[in-house]
């Protein structure tokens, strides 16, 4: 039996892309400089691929960004405006990634999405009429003559045409089908460059494969493969699923005549069924996902054992990860602060490289590795950690009354413009203002001990009376106090939570240079103390304007953490909620008039597949949003911020998470949000984002006027307010000032104007 894995994390152990990356665009380091880095990170990661006895090695999964960009780019999808700047081709690309403002021009960044049901992004390849997509960058080739120099023999990744196709937006008449015939040329003329380089094996990846499918859209799948397959010639084609099964289209995918198909079965439900009752072709492979490539759990080695044997009696199996490994951290070597007994029950990328490796063994040879099995089923029967008997009580005893906020949101809104006195297109931020060096080492020096608590607090608290008094010089409505003590807006949380384990260097991609550290779901989840209060209130003492609480929701905090699998996602979720509502009632009851929850992530664990939405998500996720505010006063303002992601086809639920604000990210994605807001008669007020703040460049004043004007042309003005499209934690000062002083002088003029 054979082992692959879908793809490996590309930033490195110690996030050495991330850093060489962002010294590229300080200028700090030449594109050569950024390449050598590059090229000896996938060096390094081939090598530690062939030392753990990995039998298919992936190329074409590194990045600079994002590899759904780097197919885009590949396959000649940039845009005119792009190709305008005349910039060099890696300069081209960034400027698609994250935008550019220069004496070459000014463009904003293409569209950013989430990944499938994942906290990683991707950019959306645009097109329009005049769109030639052809083959034009050879890198995938490139980058597997350069592993085969390095002696290393590579199965290369590409995600494939139709995926590709339906994430893309389009600008004009044609839709994907208008292209299929330009890819099947652009990836046959990919399949012979990839032969004549020696190459065995290519990886499709079809993700969009286990969403939702139309029968033209499943129709249209076989006719492009049909056709596609018909060039491979001696090529090996692997077409890759993952993130769930492929129950509409896995008929059709076992008749075409793919060498291999890879399937999930982690997150696939139904793809054990589907084998069981359509069978699997002789003459394929099956790349079986069992070594869950999402998750930082051990494998079940029992579990994955009875599996194969099933498997084995249907299909020749190759051991395989559920997704990319991207999803995961790098290794658990660096975890210092871990106990070895807690470290046991965790397999990160590189610990998952090795369950691969175990399980090929013990297929092989069971006797000879019972004691493989044994030692795996004990931490299995251990129980890890002593159950909280008080939460459980409190869950049992809740009620619908306690998921329900009185008085209704229409004469609430009354109460709080009384109280508030607003103006029109109130301007305010999403919460966190730039981390500089300086904040970072102060928050570094007292965790390693090396300033006092009473110290490290005076320093926030002066970054937090500078924040204060730049809000109240320009003229914003509505404050926050920075969060210059925070590290992250969901470990920060988990760090006052008992239940909650951290690590040292775990961090995973989020997109591009920004990486995230998951805290992770150990036990049983309840607030002990206060978390916000403090350095709320203090800067609330600092202006007369209203200082927003920030916290983050109960769904984010499950969602961008590890979540334990012992128990429901609905019952981690509602132990998060009620700890979040004691802290929602004690700002409250420290005179904190509005408070933000964010939920960002709201989206990222709803099913793929629409009839999955209500009965495995929306019903337990949007209630438990709202028991973390039910019990306030009405004439506490509850706002709720959400991140980039497709909303269009669940704002009526958004709608009844009965917040009195909610904010989107908006301005990569022109606003669409807004029409959908109208087809339902959305009640809640809304600030779509009105620029974009994971973009360096500063928009002008008459550009945010332009999309206020925008935004007030389907909404009506007393719903609206005005923000950024996210927090402004990871941007640099000067931008961030320029770009607030824009906002509310382009909100001023608006509302002088009407």
């Amino acid at each position: 039996m054979k082992t692959s894995i879908i793809g490996f994390p590309r930033v490195g152990e110690l996030r050495e892309l991330k850093f060489a990356t962002e010294k590229y665009f300080r200028k700090e380091i030449t594109a050569d400089e950024l390449e050598a880095t590059g090229y000896a990170l996938r060096k390094k990661h081939w090598q530690l691929l062939v030392n753990q006895e990995l039998d298919f090695i992936p190329s074409g999964d590194f990045s600079f960004f994002d590899t759904t960009l780097d197919t885009a780019v590949s396959l000649n999808l940039v845009p005119k405006k792009y190709q305008d700047l005349h910039l060099s081709p890696l300069e081209t690309y960034f400027a698609l990634a994250r935008g550019y403002q220069g004496e070459a021009g000014d463009v904003t960044a293409l569209a950013m999405k989430k990944w499938f049901n994942t906290n990683y992004h991707y950019m959306v390849p645009e097109i329009d009429d005049e769109t030639n997509l052809e083959l034009v960058g050879h890198t995938l080739v490139e980058t597997f003559k350069e592993a085969a120099a390095a002696g290393v023999k590579t199965r290369p990744t590409i995600l494939g045409p139709f995926t590709l196709l339906k994430l893309a937006t389009y600008h004009g008449e044609k839709q994907a089908e208008d292209f299929y015939q330009a890819a099947i040329s652009a990836y046959s003329q990919l399949f012979t460059e990839l032969s004549e380089a020696g190459c065995e094996w290519l990886q499709i990846d079809e993700p969009a494969l286990v969403l939702d499918l139309s029968q033209k859209e499943i129709q249209q799948f076989e006719a492009l493969y049909q056709s596609l397959l018909s060039e491979k010639g001696t090529l090996k084609i692997l077409v890759q699923t993952y993130f769930g099964d492929v129950r509409d289209v896995y008929q059709e995918l076992i008749r075409l005549p793919f060498d291999g198909i890879g399937l999930d079965f982690v997150e696939g439900r139904k793809t054990r069924d589907l084998i069981e009752q359509y069978g699997f072709p002789k003459d394929k492979i099956l790349f079986a996902g069992i070594v869950n490539g999402k998750n930082i759990w051990i494998n079940d080695y029992q579990q994955s054992l009875n599996l194969l044997e099933n498997l084995g009696s249907v299909a020749e199996v190759v051991l395989n990860t559920s997704c990319s490994l991207l999803h995961v951290p790098f290794t658990l070597t660096n975890e210092t602060s871990l106990t070895s007994e807690v470290k046991d029950y965790f397999a990160f990328a590189v610990e998952k490289l090795a369950e691969l490796n175990d399980l090929k063994k013990i297929s092989e040879d069971k006797v000879a590795s019972q004691a493989i099995v044994e030692k795996n089923r004990a931490l299995f029967k251990k129980e890890r950690f002593t159950k909280n008997e008080r939460l459980k009580q409190q869950l049992e005893k809740l009620t619908d009354a306690d998921f329900i906020r009185l008085p209704v949101l229409t004469q609430r809104t009354a109460i709080q413009k009384e109280k508030l006195k607003l103006p029109l297109l109130p301007t305010t931020t999403i919460g966190s203002f730039p981390q500089t060096k300086e904040v970072k080492q102060n928050r570094a020096k007292f965790k390693r001990g090396e300033i006092s608590e009473a110290e490290y607090t005076v320093f926030n608290q002066a970054k937090i009376a500078e924040c204060v008094a730049f809000q109240e010089e320009i003229g914003l409505d509505v404050l926050v106090h920075g969060e210059f003590e925070r590290n992250d807006m969901v470990e920060y949380f988990g760090e006052s939570l008992d239940g909650y384990l951290f690590t040292e260097k775990a961090w995973v991609q989020s997109y591009g240079t920004r990486c995230v550290k998951p805290p992770i779901i150990w036990g049983d989840v309840s607030r002990s103390k206060p978390i916000t209060v403090a350095y709320s209130t203090y800067a609330q003492s600092l202006t007369d304007k209203p200082m927003k609480g920030m916290l983050t929701g109960p769904v984010t905090i499950l969602n961008w953490s590890f979540p334990r699998e012992d128990i429901s996602l609905r019952e981690s979720t509602l132990q998060l909620a009620l700890a979040i509502q004691e802290e929602v009632l004690d700002l409250e009851a420290n005179g904190i008039e509005i408070i933000q929850i964010d939920e960002a992530a709201l989206r990222e664990k709803l099913p793929l597949r629409q009839s999955d939405w209500h009965s495995e998500y929306l019903d337990w996720a949007i209630p438990a949003f709202r028991l973390v505010h039910s019990k306030v006063q009405p004439t506490t303002q509850i706002h709720t911020h959400m991140c980039y992601s497709e909303f269009a086809d669940i704002i009526r639920d958004i709608d009844n998470m009965d917040a009195d604000v909610i904010s989107f990210e908006a301005s990569r994605s022109s606003l669409t949000i807004l029409d959908a807001l109208n087809r339902i008669d959305f009640q809640t007020q809304v600030g779509p984002g009105v620029y974009d703040i994971h973009s360096p460049r500063v928009p002008l004043v008459g550009e945010i006027e332009t999309t206020i004007h925008n935004i007030l042309n389907k909404l009506s003005i007393e719903k609206v307010w005005i923000n950024p499209d996210c927090g402004l934690k990871t941007r640099g000062v000067p931008e961030t000032e320029a770009s607030l002083k824009n906002l509310v002088l382009a909100a001023k003029k608006v509302r002088g104007g009407v």
